[in-house]
């Protein structure tokens, strides 16, 4: 690495941290403002306030790093434009990939690092944020039950289950109803059961019923104390994914439950595409990175805009980006979009029109 690379990096990444701390700041100050006067009537003290607010911060960090990229990167090529430093480094014989790869290396490692923060981090740190808000600073009782916020599931191609409640914990339901169908889409079986509980050998439904359905239209009915039950769920997709959040499930819980579902042609597209949404919304550091330079040296190659003008690119280019993602998502949830396209239309969109305005720098 040479002494103009780590010059270049390390006044990119001065830029990046001033424009990233103040974003967060700026967030993390109207989110306090909006939510303090609610949780001061609590009476809960300051440090679980403070605990709250500090597990926001990865999931707050997640969302500004992409903008904050494309404003440093704007702010120091324009820095290094205004003091004719491309200038010098150009009739030095340099190009302007080497002259920017420090911003694409930069942005990289940012990508890891979000990355590992979409898979992991910010899913554990929004759950215990939570817990910290309901138990620590609204004093509610830890719940024994809870309703189940969403009730139906699919459990296999042509199987449904509604649960009323829950225990905590998700190893006992209460309130099963079983529902399956033929292929024609018609209802021949009806299991109902007072509770089901987790065991080691799968999920036993206790103190219950079976209606079994003739073409004749004739009704079996069975009573049972204790029946195994072939539902695919485990307890804890009963606090993840039937919550219909999956912005709590780490990678490996989204892995883990779709992979239960595999054999039974099931399909997931909403958690699918949210998914592939937080796989690819990393990688918009490099994206940005690569628009941030082609603005930054639009036209002749050397010379920066304005910094007022540099900004006011920044916050259009970053609102159609999250204007397009959104749409896409909203389409792949649908199910309009595949759910991999949907998740990563955003980025091919942007990628695209990032290296048609590189093509256009004059190099």
């Amino acid at each position: 690495m040479t002494i103009l690379f780590r010059y270049i990096l390390r006044e990119y990444a001065k830029i990046f941290l001033m424009c990233f701390a103040g974003l967060v700041t700026i967030y993390m100050v109207i989110d306090f403002f909006e939510k303090v006067r609610r949780l001061l009537r609590y009476d809960s003290g300051v440090l679980p306030m403070l605990a709250y607010f500090a597990l926001k911060i990865p999931a707050i960090s997640f969302q500004v790093v992409p903008f904050a990229v494309l404003v440093a990167t704007l702010l120091t090529l324009g820095l290094l434009a205004r003091s004719n430093e491309i200038t010098a480094l150009r009739s030095c014989g340099i190009s302007l990939l080497w002259v920017t790869s420090p911003f694409l290396l930069f942005a990289g490692g940012l990508a890891v690092v979000l990355l590992a923060f979409s898979s992991a981090i910010i899913p554990l740190a929004s759950e215990k944020a939570e817990e910290i808000r309901l138990i620590q600073i609204e004093k509610k009782p830890i719940p024994l039950t809870v309703q189940a916020p969403q009730p139906w599931a699919r459990i296999d191609a042509d199987a449904l289950m509604r649960v009323s409640t829950i225990d905590v914990g998700g190893k006992t339901l209460r309130g099963v109803h079983l529902f399956y169908f033929d292929q024609a889409f018609h209802l021949n079986r009806v299991i109902e059961a007072a509770e089901a509980q987790y065991a080691a050998s799968g999920w036993v439904l206790l103190n219950g019923n079976r209606r079994e359905f003739a073409p004749d239209h004739t009704v079996d009915l069975t009573l049972f104390t204790d029946q195994p039950a072939d539902i695919p769920l485990i307890p804890d997709d009963f606090s993840t994914s039937l919550a219909g959040n999956s912005e709590t499930m780490t990678f490996r819980e989204i892995r883990n439950y779709l992979g239960r579902f595999q054999h039974k042609e099931v399909s997931f597209s909403r958690l699918l595409t949210d998914y592939y949404g937080r796989i690819a919304f990393p990688f918009v550091t490099i994206i940005m990175v690569l628009v941030g330079i082609a603005l930054g040296l639009r036209r002749s190659g050397v010379r920066g805009g304005s910094m007022a003008m540099g900004i006011g690119q920044a916050f259009i280019v970053g609102f159609c980006y999250w204007t397009t993602h959104s749409i896409a998502i909203a389409l792949g949830r649908g199910g309009a979009l595949t759910p991999m396209l949907a998740g990563w239309m955003a980025n091919i969109l942007f990628a695209s029109f990032g290296l048609y305005l590189l093509l256009k720098v004059r190099h």
